[in-house]
């Protein structure tokens, strides 16, 4: 006799049965309310929450990355960990529709490099999430885990965005507003991939110098990734620090391209027949000053104190009629 599934209604009876009970008096010998209700909710859970062993082989690394690419280093170190102590923290997976037996991954990119690299199988937990609940997945985890920078956030946004996901699912991804999503995707977009990849992920710096370096960049007079192209970065300690040399390269780029201020006209000073000093005229990028001697002719400053706005008029009526001839 077949073995029924307890957690579904038992199958109508066959054409032969000729004793069934009328339509609506038939019910559901486990029916799908109360405590087998519970029993049946309980045990979802526990089947969605299992660790299950994967072979590497069949794990598929593509979709979008939340993080700037991880050294050699960092996969050996967490190898050695791994081999050590065991995988302690499950990657999450969910399976590809058109591939039986294959899978992609949704987090835990790290790890799955370091198990690849011991040879071992992968403990993960397998769901069956839509591409927005595996964003969604993606984004919580690592800023629980391990708070990603600002630029791999601007980074992770724009690609989101590029890749056709609503603003709301990307919003909720990365726990941001609506400005501070903005002003990922303006740096990242306005910045070359090639020269932030060169940076690194940059833990220690925030979004204003981001903002700063992407306003230097959209400088028509400046090519970020020339100016780029030839520096040492070998030789920096860490990605703060390439941070700090590109952005040192850039701000010496701007002064070298910067046009030369034209100098400012000479004082001009008036003077009597007999050497007094009447006044002096300088001139300003914004304005045309006068300036009266009140030591060496007080009585004309104090006259020219009451009459300037009547000399000022005329002299100004004076030089409009002299444009009209």
């Amino acid at each position: 006799m077949a073995r029924r599934n307890l957690f579904q209604p038992p199958p109508p009876p066959d054409a032969a049965s000729s004793t069934a009970a009328p339509a609506g008096e038939q019910k559901a010998r486990f029916p799908n309310t109360g405590a087998m209700s519970g029993v049946k909710s309980t045990l979802k859970d526990v089947a969605s929450n299992a660790v299950r062993e994967i072979s590497v082989d069949v794990i598929e690394e593509n979709g979008p990355k939340d993080r700037l690419s991880f050294t050699d280093a960092d996969v050996v170190t967490l190898a050695e960990s791994i081999k050590a102590h065991g995988q302690q923290v499950p990657i999450m997976v969910r399976p590809i529709a058109d591939k039986p037996g294959h899978y992609k991954i949704v987090y835990g990119r790290r790890r799955l490099r370091a198990l690849r690299s011991l040879g071992i199988p992968a403990k993960a937990l397998v769901r069956s999430l839509s591409d927005e609940e595996a964003i969604l997945a993606q984004g919580q985890e690592n800023t629980q885990r391990l708070d990603p920078s600002f630029i791999e956030k601007a980074l992770f946004a724009t690609e989101l965005a590029t890749s056709g996901y609503e603003q709301a699912i990307i919003l909720d991804a990365l726990a941001v507003d609506k400005p501070m999503l903005s002003r990922m995707t303006k740096v990242a977009r306005s910045i070359p991939k090639s020269v932030i990849e060169k940076i690194g992920s940059a833990h220690g710096i925030g979004r204003r110098r981001w903002e700063e370096l992407a306003d230097q960049s959209r400088s028509d007079s400046v090519d970020l990734e020339q100016v780029t192209a030839t520096l040492q970065f070998n030789a920096a300690k860490s990605s703060d620090d390439r941070f700090g040399l590109v952005s040192d390269a850039i701000t010496q780029a701007l002064k070298s391209k910067a046009p030369d201020k034209p100098a400012a006209p000479p004082t001009l000073s008036i003077k009597l027949s007999d050497g007094t000093a009447l006044a002096e005229v300088k001139e300003t990028a914004r304005a045309l000053t006068f300036k009266l001697s009140k030591s060496d002719a007080p009585e004309f400053a104090q006259w020219m104190r009451k009459n300037a706005e009547a000399e000022l008029t005329r002299l100004y009526e004076a030089w409009q009629s002299e444009q009209k001839l």
